[in-house]
Order: C-alpha cells, then sequence, then structure tokens
C-alpha cells in the first residue's frame, strides 16, 4: 500500500515538474516574442550595394518618366557624371550612400526609400494641372511657408523660401513641384537649404534628384580616434597634434557664438558626437548631421512636455527642469550647446595633459579647470547653463595656447 501511495506521489511531482517547466518555457518565449515586437524598429537594416542601386534605378525611372526632377537628375540618370560608389548606412528609414560627382566624393541622403512614400502635394492631386494651366504660385509658397513652420517652427516671408522655390513655370514644372513637396518633408535638407551662404560651419546642398539630396563628403568624427576626428597630414605640420585639436576647439566656440547669436532664432545641438561633426583641412568645424538641432521655437515645443521629474524633461543633450507643481517640463532649455561641447569633445582633449606639446603646465592645468567648470557649473547632479564669461575665458586659454606653441617652434 505504501508503495502505492510513494508512486502515485512520484507521478504527480512529476506531472507538476513538467508542468513547471513548460510553463517557464513559455514564459520566456512569450516574452522574447513581445520584445522583438515591441522593438521592430531597434533592428538594425541591412546596408547593401544591391539594394542602394535598385533605389536608385526606381529614382531614375520615376525622372524618365516625368514624376519627379532636379539638376543632378541628369548627371545621374542619363551621362553618368553621378556615380554610385558604396552604401554608408540606412538608419529609421533613412538612406545615407556616398557617390562620386565629377570626380568629387558626395554623400546622396533620404529620409526615405522611395519617392511614393512621402506625403504627396494635395494641390497636384487636386488641380487638373494641364500645359499653362494650374494653381496659384501664392498658394504654393503657403504650403511651403507651413511646413517650414511645422518642421522647424520658424515663420518665414516668402522673400526668405527663395532656396526652396522650384524654378519657372514650364515643361517638366509638376516634377519640379513634386520634388520640392518631397524635400521640404525632410528637415535636414530645410536647415541646410535656408542656412546655405549663411554659415560655413554647415553643409551647402549641392543639388537634389527627386527626393535625394546631396551634400559634400566629409570624414566624420570618432570616439574610438584618440583625437575624436581624423588630422592627417595636420599632425606632423605646424604645431602638431596639439596645434591641430586647439585650433578644432576654438573653431567649436566659433560655432557656438554662430549657432546662439547670428540666426534670428537660437540653435540648438541636442545630439552632440563626433560622428556629427567633420572637420575641413584648415580646422573649421562643420556639423554633418543636424536632424537633432532645433531653432529655439521648435525647441520650446519640444522641451514643454508632461513630467513626474526632471529626469523626465531631458531630451537627448537639451535639458529642462519639470514643475512639479503642474507636472509641466519649462520650455526653457537649462543647458547650453557650450556645456555640452565642453562634456562630451572638450573634455576628451583637456583632462590630461598633454605630453610633449610645448605647452606649459600652468597653462594646461588653467585649461583643464575651464573645461571642467563649463561642462559642470554647479557640479554633474544640478545641470546649469554655463556662465557666459566661461565662454570668453575658454576662447582666451586657446589662443594663448597656440601663442606658446608658435613660439615654441624651432
Amino acid at each position: 500500500m505504501a508503495r502505492v501511495a510513494g508512486a502515485r506521489g512520484r507521478a504527480r511531482w512529476g506531472r507538476r515538474a513538467l508542468l513547471a517547466a513548460a510553463a517557464w518555457t513559455a514564459g520566456w518565449v512569450l516574452a522574447a516574442a513581445l520584445l522583438l515586437r515591441a522593438r521592430p524598429s531597434g533592428l538594425p537594416e541591412r546596408c547593401s550595394d544591391q539594394k542602394s542601386r535598385r533605389i536608385l534605378a526606381a529614382l531614375c525611372r520615376d525622372y524618365q518618366g516625368g514624376v519627379l526632377t532636379g539638376d543632378l537628375c541628369e548627371d545621374l540618370c542619363v551621362a553618368g557624371e553621378l556615380v554610385y560608389e558604396r552604401c554608408l548606412y540606412y538608419e529609421r528609414g533613412k538612406k545615407v550612400l556616398q557617390a562620386d560627382w565629377r570626380g568629387r566624393p558626395v554623400i546622396l541622403k533620404s529620409k526615405k526609400e522611395a519617392f511614393s512614400s512621402f506625403q504627396p502635394l494635395s494641390l497636384l492631386e487636386e488641380a487638373a494641372v494641364e500645359e499653362g494651366h494650374g494653381f496659384p504660385e501664392a498658394e504654393l509658397l503657403l504650403l511651403v511657408a507651413g511646413e517650414v513652420k511645422s518642421a522647424l517652427g520658424l515663420e518665414l516671408a516668402n522673400s526668405s523660401l527663395g532656396p526652396l522655390w522650384p524654378g519657372q513655370r514650364g515643361p517638366g514644372w509638376h516634377g519640379q513641384v513634386a520634388s520640392l513637396w518631397a524635400l521640404v518633408q525632410q528637415e535636414e535638407f530645410l536647415y541646410l537649404s535656408l542656412l546655405h551662404g549663411l554659415s560655413h560651419h554647415v553643409l551647402p546642398v549641392l543639388g537634389s534628384c527627386g527626393h535625394f539630396y546631396a551634400v559634400e563628403l566629409l570624414a566624420a568624427g570618432s570616439p574610438h580616434l584618440h583625437t575624436l576626428f581624423p588630422l592627417g597630414e595636420a599632425v606632423g605640420a605646424r604645431g602638431g597634434q596639439a596645434w591641430a585639436v586647439g585650433s578644432i576647439a576654438l573653431s567649436f566656440l566659433d560655432m557656438v557664438q554662430h549657432f546662439d547669436h547670428d540666426f534670428s532664432h537660437r540653435l540648438h545641438l541636442c545630439d552632440v558626437k563626433p560622428e556629427n561633426f567633420a572637420i575641413r583641412s584648415d580646422f573649421t568645424v562643420v556639423a554633418i548631421d543636424v536632424d537633432m538641432a532645433f531653432f529655439e521655437p521648435k525647441m520650446r515645443e519640444i522641451l514643454e512636455q508632461n513630467c513626474t521629474g526632471d529626469e523626465d524633461c531631458n531630451f537627448f543633450d537639451c535639458f529642462s527642469k519639470c514643475d512639479l507643481r503642474a507636472n509641466k517640463c519649462g520650455a526653457q532649455r537649462v543647458n547650453s550647446n557650450l556645456q555640452v561641447i565642453c562634456d562630451k569633445i572638450f573634455r576628451h582633449w583637456f583632462s590630461s595633459p598633454l605630453e610633449g606639446s610645448g605647452i606649459s603646465f600652468q597653462q594646461q592645468r588653467q585649461l583643464q579647470e575651464a573645461v571642467q567648470e563649463c561642462a559642470d557649473p554647479r557640479g554633474p547632479a544640478v545641470p546649469r547653463t554655463a556662465a557666459p564669461g566661461i565662454f570668453w575665458k575658454l576662447q582666451s586659454l586657446l589662443q594663448t595656447t597656440l601663442r606658446e606653441l608658435q613660439a615654441a617652434e624651432p
């Protein structure tokens, strides 16, 4: 009798163990499935030459069919003067390709893969456009201005929209307008076009074809480089590495001053990292990725969100503070471009002595302390905007550093 009871107990235990194991396994499978379902966009899209060529072939078919146009279409699709070289990256739908344009290396960019993926212009759909007829240009201007306001938060006069205007009416004007409308739905294109000629710290748009636009190819920075940016022959040139780093740091300061004061609204950089900047041969800093740059009106709109604490008010590198009485983030940014650049760029260069650089220990120590003061004006726990005087202090120290290096030359 006892043996029978023991056998039954063992059987019950075995069934329970089997059920528990099955439940545990099912739980992990379900969790994994939910994780994959919740983060489909987090999986990187493979960047391939085959797909990139297919994308450009579709672009050229649309050009030859009169669907789209642009000043680079003839070189890309007919003359063979704009030649695809390699895929650089795909990221959240954005396509970035390298090409050669008449011997000049360029980058082709689009926020989306296909021209048809962009929202079409309702005026083109509603109006029965015939040669010589169509909708008034004033309506198009109004729509473009509205798109700029929605994307950038800027209210621009018609006279400021010149860089975006499709040109004179005539054959192909329908394709010009359709192409313009696809381009103005891309924030980076808007920034680069509207700042064209106004800043040497941003890339000029070289041309476009449909929804793709071309910019100059510059070597981006990398956190894996000791100097953050590829210096090439500059290391062996005048002053060596220390001279190059000091000159680049001064150009960063010039960019900060420029973005803070030289436009109608302050331009905020919310994603400061070496990969988003490049250096010209004269050490000028160029912002090569401005997807996370915002003028003041748009910045206020982004920051003013619901919150339960200050951590809810951090938008990448742009911070605000939470008003706990209203549970609302303040619209005013509490840190600055300068502070973030000091933290993420300058600290890498100046937190330790520049050995063998010819710069005095006292000068290096002062520079190190100034960078620390700039990055953490009141300590890391309470982010605040760096005092205005720190900009001039850093600029003076860097200028003195370059003079010391010049004096130390044989």
